[in-house]
């Protein structure tokens, strides 16, 4: 089998002041990649949304489009799975012998494609986030080839924008409901609650039958999350 993973993530910088971090993939059977991307298309038209769907431009007048693409997603052979960082601020790069930042969001993309099962083939694509993206692209490739002693089920990396593919916009849809739940049940935070982003966030919950804010059974393929939790300093 082959497979085509859309990796997207969300307050993934050190110092942008958001307290969690998420990164996380939606994987599509190679062979039904073309069909299941006209049909989210169509969703989309059905809405009358043309433009990219973004978290950050959630808007409560397409929330029955949300809920509509939740609705696909479990209907359809999709997985989604995510890393959910909720304490950023417990990081320290020196007593994980990471290094840096960059070097920590190496490991937390390798935590998240590694439990795709050799003997399938993946071909993983990623949103641009900055300048460094070829470097960053190169690095994680080499990881996996190092792993797999040259012969890395991850067959192919590939940066591409999120406005390129819909199946970016459904991950960013998804680990933005996530962050934005983690975020909110952050002591002290100061997000102003949004009645129809937790109309979504039930939603999904509902559907996938776990808490946004837990970890999945590493068992559960089709909608997993991992915690990943920094010990506290």
């Amino acid at each position: 089998m082959k497979y085509e993973l859309f990796v997207d993530e969300s307050c993934h910088l050190e110092h942008d002041r958001a307290p969690v971090m998420s990164i996380g993939y939606i994987k599509v059977p190679g062979l039904a990649y073309h069909e299941l991307r006209q049909k989210l298309i169509s969703i989309k038209h059905k809405h009358n949304l043309t433009k990219e769907l973004k978290w950050s431009k959630f808007s409560k007048a397409k929330l029955l489009l949300y809920k509509e693409l939740v609705d696909f997603f479990f209907a359809n052979p999709l997985e989604f799975r995510c890393v959910l960082v909720k304490y950023k601020e417990r990081l320290n790069h020196d007593d994980f012998n990471q290094g840096s930042h960059d070097n920590f969001y190496y490991k937390m993309t390798y935590y998240l494609l590694l439990p795709n099962p050799i003997g399938s083939e993946y071909r993983v694509f990623m949103d641009i986030k900055d300048t460094r993206g070829k470097e960053k692209l190169k690095k994680i490739k080499e990881v996996f080839d190092n792993k797999h002693h040259g012969n890395s089920p991850f067959i192919h990396f590939q940066h591409l924008r999120s406005h390129e593919n819909e199946f970016f916009q459904l991950t960013d849809l998804f680990i933005g409901a996530i962050t934005y739940n983690a975020r909110l049940k952050k002591p002290g935070n100061t997000l102003i609650k949004n009645p129809y982003k937790l109309e979504f966030i039930k939603y999904l919950e509902e559907k996938s039958g776990f808490s946004l804010h837990e970890t999945v059974p590493p068992w559960e393929t089709k909608f997993n999350i991992f915690n990943h939790q920094p010990k506290i300093k």
